[in-house]
């Protein structure tokens, strides 16, 4: 026999099973916080990273690697001439990591406490080649030809890394076709640029005959003709990284530098045609 309740016992039950369950979910809640069981979201932390512009193609390849194995983090890259960026650093801008295309840049920053004097590491190096518009719409063949009169070049300038090299090339080079060579070649010069990746852009653009640029530049752009530079004449470059001493994420910092010295960042250097120094 079924007993009916009034509406007041039947609220009376239901309020008392929603207390009920009410208080049973925070007890769970407060054991799970206890033990740790609750998901935790993970710390959002921003790594800055002002590296040589030379570097553009193989650090965002390896920004992207490392921010998928470091849950939270996310790298912001300010890619330029080395020059441009110490005096940037120099300056007040808040950066974690510096890699610059030659030591010159760096040694100002230890000079200055801005990196500690036992921090920078050589984490590769470079070396430069000549690159030709697809059509090579001047016909040159040769290293000797970029001596030429009426040729455009573009080079970087003389003050960025890339460009004081191909100038100590230009000088070397003198040994083969004359004293003069190197002062013929740089009267074709139209324009000095404030990194290497703007004269790249002005030979893909036809804005320019020719150009030196690092090999690992060549590579980004594989539609251009190239010619090799002797490797007694040519240049190594060594680019030193480090973390800059008011950096405000100094671990992730050194973790991003031991990925780029690691195994795996090596691979991606010599993708992108770099030559990888270990640790």
């Amino acid at each position: 026999m079924i007993q009916s309740r009034s509406a007041r016992e039947v609220i009376f039950l239901l309020s008392s099973k929603i207390v009920n369950h009410t208080l049973l979910a925070l007890f769970l809640s407060l054991i799970l916080a206890a033990c740790g069981g609750s998901p935790s979201q993970p710390e959002a932390r921003t790594l800055t990273v002002y590296a040589a512009a030379s570097l553009t193609d193989a650090f965002t390849e390896m920004g992207s690697a490392f921010e998928a194995s470091h849950p939270g983090v996310t790298l912001v890259f300010n890619f330029g001439g080395s020059q441009n960026l110490r005096t940037q650093i120099e300056q007040g801008a808040p950066a974690d990591v510096f890699a610059s295309a030659n030591a010159k840049e760096m040694e100002a920053l230890v000079a200055l406490d801005l990196v500690a004097p036992d921090a920078p590491r050589v984490f590769l190096t470079n070396q430069l080649v000549v690159i030709l518009p697809k059509n090579n719409p001047a016909g040159i063949a040769s290293l000797e030809d970029l001596s030429k009169s009426g040729l455009k070049l573009v080079l970087a300038a003389d003050e960025v890394p890339a460009g004081k090299y191909a100038r100590q090339i230009l000088e070397n080079l003198g040994a083969l076709y004359g004293a003069d060579y190197s002062d013929k070649v740089l009267a074709n010069v139209v324009s000095n640029e404030d990194n290497i990746r703007q004269a790249v852009t002005k030979v893909q653009l036809g804005e320019a005959d020719a150009s030196i640029v690092y090999i690992s530049d060549a590579v980004a752009v594989p539609e251009l003709q190239k010619i090799e530079i002797p490797a007694d004449m040519n240049v190594i470059a060594g680019y030193p990284i480090a973390v800059l001493a008011e950096s405000a994420n100094s671990d992730l910092a050194n973790e991003f530098i031991d990925y780029v010295l690691s195994s795996e960042g090596g691979a991606t250097l010599r993708k992108w045609g770099f030559t990888p120094v270990g640790p």
